[in-house]
């Protein structure tokens, strides 16, 4: 690969890992915007809930634009809207402030990771070096999320938490400038089609109303109409966007492509991980910080090996165990890890909480089970898919993942609301972690045993 070339991929690379890195990095700190706002883990979770909504729910319509505007410009766009809002949310003084400016990053963010993609797949087209690239693509964003837990925690330990969204600014200030002169210029193309925003836009405010209605039921008696209100709104907003889906002439997708048994599956089971990733991160902070005592700097440096652990795992186990197994039961194998350590994470709140159990559980579902699960619903999602609609499916399952953490985790604060504990992290908030785990192998045992009857089917009649 030449040099520009590989500035290029450099360039849109850094834009994917500055927004993978912002999903974990503010995990670690959560109690010292906790403290210095005087608010509960209740509320301090919209900070989490309001990016991935807002990421997950614009996704679509940010592929959408890039093919439609250009996705040198949707990419610039993205960055710089993205580096604004870490600038405002580094500086913000009221904690409704800051989670404004959160949402407005998941909004640039859902601008740059489908143009960064873009980009890359356009500018290197025979297979292997695009392959090659690819792969150095999707290993920035795994390291930005795999080390965004302990740089996190060294910042605000010897910093301040708002030095998590000002690091942002110069790397995306030099990024921006680079790639107004490096990013090859978008082509004209009189055959683009247009997108459906109004659909997105619906979509987010639907989501957003069904994910406050939901997180504000234990206040139902208090505030009757406003919490029926947004569950109501929520109904009748998420209505429209499939009455919009079946009825404009071109929808935000297809909805044929949901005939595909193995698509419904892997965006099911994307919704369940990003439930219960999500939600893991969270509780693994304030567990470790509030429960066991440890700064929020230990705490990041104990949690750095995982991702060690992921990617050896990626890199010599992964390929093995794939030759043996197909998606689905990679699937079963990943979740099967997954929920192994949401037991041993509920075994340590009944026993003292000892670190080995913690950090074992840890390496179950952050160093082993999310490669694997990742990978293998990443696949089951596009298996049956016609190749000219995989940049859409995978935006799908992209899209099911970051909803379903953005809903999940307001569902499991409801959840610590109605039953409190004496500890930051209680039972129940790893009982609703199982409960993902095993929702997730159900699906995907559901599926195998379809697939093998099917195959039955066809074998008899064939016979």
């Amino acid at each position: 690969m030449d040099t520009r070339k590989n500035i290029i991929l450099i360039l849109a690379s850094v834009g994917t890992f500055v927004e993978a890195l912002d999903i974990a990095i503010i995990n670690l700190t959560i109690p010292s915007i906790q403290e210095q706002f005087r608010i509960g883990a209740g509320t301090v979770q919209w900070l989490q809930t309001l990016y991935v909504l807002f990421f997950g729910g614009f996704l679509i319509i940010g592929g959408k634009l890039s093919d439609q505007v250009g996705r040198k410009k949707m990419f610039l766009w993205g960055a710089l809207i993205f580096m604004l809002t870490s600038l405002g949310a580094g500086l913000s003084q009221s904690f409704e402030m800051l989670a404004l400016f959160r949402a407005l990053q998941g909004l640039g963010a859902a601008f740059v990771m489908p143009s960064a993609l873009s980009i890359v797949t356009n500018t290197f087209r025979g297979e292997q070096e695009r392959n090659r690239a690819i792969g150095v693509f999707s290993s920035f964003a795994a390291i930005g999320s795999g080390s965004g837990l302990s740089v996190g925690g060294i910042i605000s330990t010897y910093l301040s938490w708002h030095w998590v969204f000002l690091i942002n600014v110069p790397i995306l200030l030099i990024t921006l400038i680079l790639s107004y002169y490096y990013l090859p210029a978008d082509e004209k193309n009189e055959n683009r089609q247009k997108t459906d925003i109004v659909s997105g836009i619906l979509m987010v405010v639907g989501l957003l109303s069904l994910t406050y209605g939901t997180h504000e039921l234990v206040h139902v008696k208090e505030q009757p109409f406003l919490v029926i209100g947004s569950l109501v709104a929520a109904i009748v907003l998420l209505v429209m966007v499939f009455y919009r889906l079946r009825s404009v002439a071109e929808p935000l997708f297809d909805l044929k492509l949901f005939k595909h048994g193995s698509l419904v599956v892997s965006n099911a089971a994307f919704f369940t991980l990003g439930a219960f990733f999500i939600g893991f991160l969270f509780l693994i902070s304030l567990m470790l910080q509030k429960d066991m005592g440890h700064s929020a700097a230990s705490a990041g440096l104990m949690l750095v090996p995982f991702s060690i652990l992921s990617a050896l795992t990626a890199k010599f186990v992964l390929p093995h165990i794939s030759k043996r197994l197909n998606s689905s039961q990679m699937g079963v194998f990943g979740w099967s890890f997954m929920l192994m350590g949401g037991v041993l994470l509920l075994i340590s709140v009944f026993t003292g909480h000892p670190l080995t159990v913690v950090l074992l559980g840890a390496a179950c579902i952050s160093g082993v089970g999310m490669t694997f699960c990742f990978t293998a619903l990443s696949v089951l999602g596009i298996q049956d898919v016609e190749p000219a609609n995989y940049g859409l499916a995978s935006s799908l399952s992209s899209t099911s993942y970051f909803l379903g953490a953005g809903i999940g985790l307001s569902f499991m604060t409801l959840m610590s609301q109605v039953f409190p504990s004496e500890f930051a992290v209680g039972s129940l908030n790893i009982i609703i972690l199982i409960g993902y785990a095993l929702l997730a192998l159900g699906m995907l045992f559901y599926f195998i045993l379809k697939s093998l009857k099917m195959e039955q089917t066809k074998v008899a009649v064939s016979s």
